[in-house]
């Protein structure tokens, strides 16, 4: 067996995934909110190598291949201002709620909210965004702005019309990433945590954690990384050509 070939392709296959997360980054890097995805490499067991002895010489002739793991940045992004009353920002490590159109919950950190033709405050996709009773609806013909408090309390003059339901988690790292800056709590180990002391920005958004020169650096290195691996299977290849003819015409 060509261990250095399958290893090889290995490595190819986890360059693949790395190419793959940094194309996402980037097509999300101007979300608002949007927590990156970050790939780490590490050697996985695949078995003895032949005509090994274990008891003789122990774990070190294992072979290894290399794996890609992903995993989700929740470090803040820088706060921009917009003026915009319906766009909204969280200090803290909560997340909004909105509704899919399964019924399903979803939580995000894109605050970037707009009114729809029905007066209900809803995502840029168009999903309606929770308080505690429910969607958030305001009176379209009325001329009192929006008012957002610190704690989410939305009011439309002197009538509140319900608050932003705020909620943060355990473990962060159990959220499953929906992708356009959304994340589903469907792992039954993830515990809500209210609020967890976060509060909201009226007329602020989050930025996302994706820097764009970043990942345009690990791009470069990934596809240089591709290429060196290519190149080592186009060497296998190569040899074990030469080496079948030689031995047919011996």
């Amino acid at each position: 067996m060509n261990v250095s070939l399958y290893q090889a392709a290995s490595a190819l296959d986890a360059t693949s995934r790395w190419q793959e997360v940094i194309s996402e980054n980037l097509a999300s890097s101007p979300v608002p909110g949007y927590r990156k995805q970050e790939v780490s490499f590490n050697a996985t067991s695949a078995g003895m190598r032949p005509g090994v002895v274990p008891s003789e010489l122990g774990g070190a002739q294992q072979l290894a291949i290399p794996q890609a793991r992903t995993s989700t940045s929740f470090l803040s992004g820088e706060m921009k201002f917009t003026g915009e009353t319906t766009h909204v920002a969280i200090d803290g490590k909560a997340f909004f709620e909105v509704e899919l159109p399964s019924g399903d919950t979803a939580y995000t950190r894109d605050g970037e909210f707009q009114l729809n033709s029905a007066g209900q405050l809803v995502t840029k996709q168009g999903y309606p965004v929770l308080s505690e009773g429910g969607p958030i609806v305001v009176a379209l013909d009325r001329r009192e702005p929006l008012s957002i408090s610190a704690s989410g309390e939305i009011s439309q003059g002197a009538e509140v019309k319900g608050r932003l339901k705020l909620t943060a988690f355990s473990d962060e790292q159990l959220l499953k990433h929906n992708g356009g800056g959304l994340f589903l709590a469907d792992d039954p180990a993830l515990q809500t945590i209210g609020a967890a002391g976060s509060t909201v920005r009226q007329g602020w958004l989050e930025g996302s954690n994706a820097s764009v020169v970043g990942e345009m650096a690990n791009l470069l290195t990934a596809m240089r990384t591709y290429e060196a691996n290519q190149r080592v299977i186009q060497l296998h290849d190569e040899r074990m050509g030469k080496a079948i003819t030689e031995l047919s015409g011996s």
